[in-house]
């Protein structure tokens, strides 16, 4: 039996999100079907994380087990000939046995992007957003996220995990002269609808509406109802996952 690595990248607009689902289009259960057509076997495939629906990756990792040979790039093209054009295999890779696509990431990147003028051929992939904004303040609150925190006041409250500390190694937007904001965030794990919360956090942030100092306050609550509305889920790209 031999493991072998994706990575993917998908437009999510048209999905529940990556995990299978029962009634629900999925990026997991489109690879899936591919890979049994393909495979001529019910193969199943562990992502790096779970997106949710609506969400995009530009670097998603993935991994399935198979006791079939067969030449990577063959592979690949077939996949993707079977694919919808909104997912697309970027590559086809031999892992070692004790590779896991999950557990063996290090940390996760995600770019949260922002326009800030209407676009037509980027709305699926950001969230325009007009309002005046302080970005010397939404970054200076994002400075206050890094290191390891618990972030309960940022996680769905219907999540049910262990835990809700996170390591956050980088946290910082950036701007481009064509009129986008991109939020980057990296580290270790990442709860559910964490990242959509801080942007609409950080966004009452450059509005003015909380200062940078509230970040620690919110963060001690331990309560989703002390952060701001979550963004859209449209704007949300996972960028990488780092093994």
């Amino acid at each position: 039996m031999a493991r072998f690595r994706l990575l993917i990248e998908y437009d999510g607009s048209a999905y529940a999100g990556w995990q299978i689902q029962k009634n629900d289009p999925t990026i997991q259960g489109e690879i899936e079907r591919a890979l049994a057509i393909v495979l001529r076997n019910t193969t199943a495939l562990t992502g790096a994380g779970r997106t949710d629906a609506g969400v995009h990756a530009r670097g998603q990792v993935a991994h399935f087990d198979t006791d079939i040979d067969f030449d990577t790039e063959r592979f690949q093209r077939s996949l993707n000939g079977i694919l919808n054009d909104d997912i697309a295999i970027r590559a086809v890779l031999p892992a070692d046995a004790e590779f896991h696509a999950r557990y063996s990431a290090r940390s996760r990147i995600y770019h949260y992007v922002i326009a800030r003028q209407p676009v037509a051929l980027l709305r699926h992939t950001c969230w325009y957003y007009s309002a005046k904004l302080d970005l010397a303040s939404m970054n200076d609150a994002s400075g206050r996220l890094i290191g390891k925190y618990d972030f309960k006041s940022f996680c769905r409250s219907i999540s049910d995990v262990p835990h809700h500390t996170c390591n956050v190694i980088r946290a910082e937007w950036t701007e481009t002269g064509e009129g986008f904001l991109t939020f980057v965030i990296e580290a270790d794990r990442f709860l559910h609808g964490m990242v959509r919360s801080l942007v609409g956090t950080l966004i009452q942030v450059g509005r003015g509406c909380l200062t940078p100092d509230d970040i620690y306050h919110i963060l001690d609550k331990k309560n989703r109802t002390a952060a701001g509305e979550a963004a859209p889920a449209k704007g949300l790209i996972l960028h990488r996952v780092v093994y």
